[in-house]
């Protein structure tokens, strides 16, 4: 399937005689169709677990010394020296995937590879060492470029998956840049101004090391590792109360866990932190619909909508509610919405030809249905092959 979107949801399509057989309707349907599960993708650990031993891979190693300042500490120090090792490794794998012909082709810019390729791989630590003054790290990032590219495909592809990797990239270098002057500010600070600058500074630290264990909860999840990403999660929020990225993953992983009830005191967190945040009030709309709570569902997927109005998902989830309760002209109208913003979008066409079936839009169902099949959506091949028509 083209466009994989986490949270996004297929309805069941429900067939309607025609002149074929019942027998032979039967026969397409012998099994009870399941609803499409989406899920992010397990890139990690197909990328170091599953590549064939034949396949080629790429071993990146770098070393970063840390001199102290007055002010450093050793884990302050070890916090700068460790960001700085995985931006010089990210930028050289980065640099090599920007020469392949594959990515050559993906008219992505340096930073927009760097962002992706984030997403996918993670960084070892080989050895490091603090002598009071300086913290010296050695660090090695290893992958199969082809897979990487693949899945650097799939991403770009994604456009939640995509805005989420440049909402995490950009809350980094807010750090980072927040860090640098409170560094300056504290090597300025003069006696009675001394305390507060050097608590700023290292609250700031503290941050840093919150996202390292974000990071981490973010490799789990991408792994499938739902239980152990909850984990990172809760350390990350411990070290940074106010980590709104870091609640809103945390709900979406407990979505996946089905405990739905944490997941939306996890949104309620994240969007008291950070209201203007339009996926994570459809995070929460997510939450509320598989607790059948449709009427906040519907809240939330509005205000999402109201945020970000070029949310596909959201128009698509929302359809998908209206669906449930019966009003599929303002299901349809969520389905055309969903994919006049994004045309590649299967699952979309895929529940725009149920809706058409229940309207008794019979030719518009079918014309939906070839798109999503064609598209790849395995459901909407069932159908098709269950009536005998090609797609």
């Amino acid at each position: 399937m083209t466009g994989t979107h986490y949270g996004v949801v297929a309805i069941p399509f429900k067939n309607r005689p025609d002149r074929r057989s019942r027998k032979q309707e039967a026969a397409g349907f012998a099994s009870k169709q399941a609803g499409t599960t989406l899920i992010l993708l397990t890139v990690l650990s197909c990328l170091f677990v599953c590549a064939p031993a034949f396949a080629e891979i790429k071993v990146f190693e770098k070393e970063y010394t840390y001199e102290a300042g007055e002010d450093d500490s050793k884990n302050s120090s070890r916090a700068i020296a460790l960001r700085e090792v995985k931006r010089l490794l990210l930028e050289e794998l980065g640099a090599y995937l920007e020469s392949r012909t594959e990515v050559k082709d993906f008219r992505l810019t340096r930073d927009e590879v760097t962002t992706l390729t984030a997403g996918i791989v993670s960084t070892q630590i080989i050895a490091e060492k603090w002598d009071g003054r300086v913290y010296y790290l050695k660090a090695k990032l290893a992958a199969y470029p082809d897979d990487v590219i693949k899945s650097i495909d799939e991403f770009r592809k994604d456009s939640e998956k995509t805005r989420e990797l440049e909402a995490i990239r950009k809350s980094l270098g807010a750090m980072l840049a927040e860090n640098e002057k409170l560094k300056r500010e504290l090597a300025l600070a003069k006696d009675a101004k001394k305390p507060a600058a050097l608590a700023a500074y290292e609250k700031n630290i503290g941050t840093l090391d919150a996202f390292e264990w974000f990071e981490r909860g973010y490799a789990n999840d991408a792994s499938g590792n739902c239980t152990e990403a909850v984990k990172d999660y809760d350390r990350a929020v411990q070290l940074n109360p106010g980590y709104a990225l870091a609640y809103d993953n945390r709900g979406k992983c407990h979505i996946k866990l089905k405990d739905y009830l944490q997941a939306v005191r996890d949104f309620d967190k994240a969007i008291a932190l950070g209201p203007e945040v339009a996926t994570t009030h459809y995070n929460r709309a997510n939450a509320y619909n598989r607790l059948g709570d449709y009427r906040r569902a519907i809240m939330d997927f509005d205000r999402a909508i109201d945020l970000d109005p070029r949310l596909a998902v959201a128009y698509n989830n929302r359809g998908n509610v209206y669906y449930r309760l019966g009003n599929y002209r303002k299901a349809l109208t969520d389905f055309n919405s969903a994919i006049a913003l994004e045309p590649g979008f299967a699952i979309a066409y895929y529940n725009r030809g149920n809706t058409n079936d229940r309207l008794g839009n019979r030719r518009q169902a079918i014309a939906d249905l070839v798109r999503a099949a064609r598209q790849g959506h395995e459901n909407a091949r069932m159908v098709l092959r269950a009536r005998g028509v090609a797609w």
